[in-house]
């Protein structure tokens, strides 16, 4: 039976895995084609506030979260109508933010007995323990069909590991109709001095694509029109960047000199490096070899 394509107007998601699981860039690729679209888009990147967490444990979960609509959008939203969860982990650290009825789309490979346990979960059942009911949850065994599609590339099996996360990329895409064009390009760009790495990342990106299309989990797939904006030219900005721009202005307006004394982390990184590239306003930085350091100068 064919799904049916329904017309909606907004939809959440969270993109949640492990800190090293790629959800970042998937939540940004996936941001990215729903801009090129012309959706009005906010997003929210989440990261753990410990610098290296135990593997597969809530503290450790890393997220971003996408909201995209058919009219401007000023908020990454509350409650997701669709969470991606990498692990059992994710599940647990965003289960309250579940709209009712929303889809779970769980790589099941990542929801063994012991890392139900390494999540926290007192019995084999992290669902029934969770109270999750009414829910179209779909357990996806996302791990090994990554490795399945890539066996033949000749990577070894953690760099074939690490493009499941294009897996799961390539479901969103089929989920919510976007094309897979834009994805391959910059795939291509990134990864532009290793064709090995990009085209496993490409053969992921499609088969978790062609996996949405085959599977009879996804009894509909979702279309968001373009938004109606304002003509003009339009900047993507972050957190990161509007702050380092708000600091020069104000070191501007004041006259007094901008000083940046910091030690890179996620997710501040990106404060230092952009007033880094800023020396023609007068901008001075110091990249400090710790944080104490960087309180010092």
């Amino acid at each position: 039976m064919e799904n049916q394509k329904l017309e909606i107007e907004d939809v959440v998601i969270i993109f949640s895995g492990d800190s090293g699981d790629g959800m970042q860039m998937t939540g940004t690729l996936f941001t990215d084609a729903a801009v090129l679209f012309g959706n009005g888009v906010s997003t929210f990147p989440d990261y753990p506030s410990e610098v290296r967490a135990p593997h597969g444990t809530v503290a450790g979960v890393s997220g971003f979260q996408v909201h995209l609509a058919n009219k401007k959008v000023n908020t990454p939203g509350d409650s997701c109508d669709t969470l991606i969860a990498m692990n059992a982990a994710a599940l647990k650290a965003n289960v309250k933010r579940l709209k009712k009825s929303a889809t779970i789309i769980c790589d099941a490979d990542s929801f063994g007995e012991s890392d139900v346990k390494r999540a926290g979960f007192a019995t084999n059942d992290p669902f029934g323990e969770l109270g999750i009911k009414d829910y179209n949850i779909i357990l996806a065994p996302v791990t090994s069909m990554t490795k399945e599609a890539l066996k033949d590339t000749g990577l070894d099996n953690k760099s074939i590991t690490r493009c499941k996360n294009m897996f799961t990329l390539g479901i969103c895409l089929y989920l919510y109709n976007r094309d897979l064009e834009y994805s391959e390009d910059y795939i291509i760009r990134k990864f532009g001095k290793n064709p090995g790495i990009a085209n496993a990342n490409i053969l992921a990106l499609k088969a978790g694509y062609n996996y949405a299309g085959n599977t009879h989990s996804f009894a509909n797939t979702y279309h968001i029109a373009p938004a109606v904006l304002e003509k003009g030219r339009y900047r993507s900005i972050n957190g990161n960047q509007a702050t380092a721009w708000g600091l020069i202005a104000a070191s501007e307006k004041s006259g007094r000199p901008l000083f940046c004394g910091s030690y890179p982390i996620t997710p501040a990184t990106g404060i230092l490096e952009e007033l880094a590239k800023q020396k023609s306003l007068g901008v001075k930085t110091v990249q400090a070899e710790d944080e104490i350091a960087g309180i010092c100068t």
